[in-house]
């Protein structure tokens, strides 16, 4: 099976095609247009109560109108703010916010971080602002910006880089930013930390020029699914050294979800077929063993014995994951299921037991999660079903009446009581509001980034949007080699820490990224590059011209006689048992199935030469 070099199931339905009268019960085009309104005002009163009371410290306390540092004390709120504020058009905040972070913001600081966490918000947030900024097409660019988050971006990246000194390449779950990573930190580490990095550091790759960022990050990737069980589950926690899993308990929510969620969109963004053969063997096992339908259950990884019938409240991306891969009935059904649990309370709590049909002890909480509101969104624009504008109808309601506080949104800590707390995490504006506009703004007629952009967004795990452009997407179309599209063709790693060992505040001796590390992580032959200790390319391709980034007159003249064969040839690839369907033919009226073939040579089977030398999700 030859997987198709560069896929982009975005579902390129016509935005108004579906646009009629009565857009769903009780939903007509005018009233989405209000309800998308509301979710401006609903971003703005959070997003002023943190300007106004919180910032620059990380998230607002919305009940007391004070604000906390919970991350790393850098304005982590306005940082996942800022691609809301360009997709809502707010070009004045936008350029503000960019032009401050841009003069103020610092990473050398003594703080110790969670990697999983400091990617997909700060990271992600960086690249992502960084991309529309600097890019005319897309309407938002900054003309004194100069990649002032770019910079950014690499430095923080380069940061974390000794969190990857293991011998699995699995990264520890926390660095500090200033010292590297302390002797004594865990070695134990989630699947979802280790494995929902490929994206922001993919992208910073291509951006900078430097293939460590990437290279790191798929080792992780590696290093985890070498250690899948023989039915192709993985468990929730694993030792970065030994390479053993300390818990067991396959599932997709807590702990794992972004780990399924990254392998199928790193292939979707790169094109890297590698990720779409791990996903495929990935999806089938999920499907086989932990889908109850339409509820999906946590089982042991090895024996797929039962462990907890438990609907977690970050399953609920799942389906709207099942529309990015094409397998829309059992998303549908799924949904439902989950839907039926926000209406009984007003809020997804973070468990509800299956066996009890009760919320979970001890997990009663909804701190904001936009998971459901996702996937609400994505079949949405899979199907054009009016019923999900009443789903997103009824979650804008329950959190206007149940969530709304002073300054801002809070965590409900109790669904059945309905008991607020004092605490607006980031992803609320970087997120739930942002799924919920979209949904919304796509029934009225949309006019924004996403949907009429110049280019097809993927959301990282944050809702950040990555755009698919040529410098991004089509690396491999350029050159023969990965990473000759570098202009220096050494990989570069910057340490930030002393030439000799130092202590941190607390006295404790601290680990420091070198060049050793590098060379010694394992990164399997598959892959273009042969390993981390390459420090010349065999091939060099002139750097890309502002055409071909952009993809202004990128496609060669289509020969017309061969049209017609071309079009006959078009690649699908299938995950057998559900059909799971990974289409190059933009159509989404085209049956999404094809032949299936065994990987008897995947790379990531082989295990990982090792070498000497979590935090979960939310």
């Amino acid at each position: 099976m030859e997987a198709p070099k560069l896929l982009l199931l975005i579902l390129l339905i016509p935005c108004d095609l579906f646009i009629g009268k009565s857009l769903g019960d009780g939903v007509t085009h005018e009233e989405a247009k209000e309800l998308r309104d509301e979710v401006r005002e609903m971003f703005y009163h959070a997003f002023n109560g943190y300007m106004n009371h919180a910032f620059p410290r990380d998230e607002l306390r919305p009940l007391s109108c004070g604000g906390e540092d919970t991350l790393g004390g850098y304005a982590l709120t306005l940082i996942d703010s800022l691609d809301t504020l360009a997709l809502l058009g707010d070009r004045e905040r936008f350029t503000a916010s960019v032009e401050w972070i841009g003069k103020n913001l610092r990473f050398d600081i003594n703080k110790t971080v969670s990697i999983f966490e400091t990617t997909i918000r700060i990271l992600g947030g960086l690249i992502s602002a960084h991309l529309i900024a600097s890019d005319h097409n897309t309407g938002m660019r900054i003309p004194s910006y100069d990649d002032e988050l770019l910079h950014l971006a690499e430095d923080l990246a380069r940061r974390m880089l000794p969190a990857f000194d293991t011998p699995t390449g699995i990264p520890f779950g926390s660095v500090n930013l200033l010292h590297g990573v302390d002797e004594n930190e865990s070695k134990i580490t989630s699947t979802a930390g280790g494995g929902t990095l490929t994206l922001e550091f993919g992208i910073l790759s291509r951006l900078t020029n430097d293939p460590i960022f990437e290279q790191v990050a798929k080792n992780a990737v590696r290093g985890l699914w070498a250690r899948r069980s023989k039915i192709n589950l993985v468990g929730a926690h694993i030792d970065v050294f030994s390479g053993e899993w300390t818990q067991k308990d396959a599932g997709i929510g807590t702990s794992i979800d972004s780990f399924y969620e990254y392998l199928l969109k790193a292939y979707l963004l790169f094109g890297d077929e590698e990720y779409l053969f791990i996903f495929q063997e990935a999806y089938k096992a999920v499907m086989k063993y932990l889908f109850s339908d339409p509820w999906y259950v946590e089982v042991n990884m090895n024996s797929a014995a039962l462990v907890w019938p438990l609907f977690n409240s970050l399953q609920a991306f799942w389906p709207g994951l099942q529309v990015l891969a094409g397998d829309i009935e059992p998303a549908i059904r799924t949904h439902a299921a989950f839907f039926s649990v926000w209406r009984r309370y007003g809020f997804t709590p973070e468990g509800f037991n299956l066996a009890t049909l009760s919320v979970q002890q001890g997990q009663k909480s909804y701190p904001l999660r936009p998971e459901l509101i996702e996937s609400t969104y994505w079949l949405y624009k899979a199907t054009r079903d009016p019923r999900y504008l009443d789903a997103g109808r009824e979650i804008l309601a329950s959190l206007q009446y149940g969530a709304r506080c002073t300054c801002g949104y809070c965590h409900i800590s109790d669904v059945e009581f309905h008991k607020q707390e004092d605490h607006m995490e980031s992803f609320f504006l970087a997120e739930t509001v942002k799924y919920l506009w979209l949904l919304f703004d796509l029934a009225a007629g949309p006019d924004n980034l996403v949907e009429n952009g110049p280019y097809k967004y993927i959301f990282s795990t944050e809702g950040h949007l990555l755009p698919a452009t040529p410098q991004i997407s089509l690396v491999r179309e350029h050159c023969s080699y990965f990473g000759a599209y570098c202009r220096n063709s050494n990989l570069r790693l910057k340490t930030h820490s002393s030439e000799s060992a130092q202590t941190n505040s607390s006295g404790s001796q601290t680990r420091h990224a070198d060049s050793s590390f590098l060379s010694r992580s394992s990164y399997q032959s598959s892959s273009p590059v042969s390993g981390l200790k390459v420090r010349n390319f065999m091939g060099l391709c002139p750097g890309l011209t502002y055409e071909q980034r952009f993809g202004i007159s990128f496609m060669s003249p289509v020969d017309p006689s061969s049209e017609d064969e071309n079009s006959s040839q078009r690649e699908t690839t299938e995950v057998q048992s559900h059909s799971v369907v990974l289409n190059s033919n933009p159509d989404p009226e085209v049956s999404l199935s094809g032949p299936h073939n065994d990987h008897d040579n995947d790379p990531a089977r082989i295990p990982q030469e090792e070498s000497p030398s979590s935090k979960q999700k939310r």
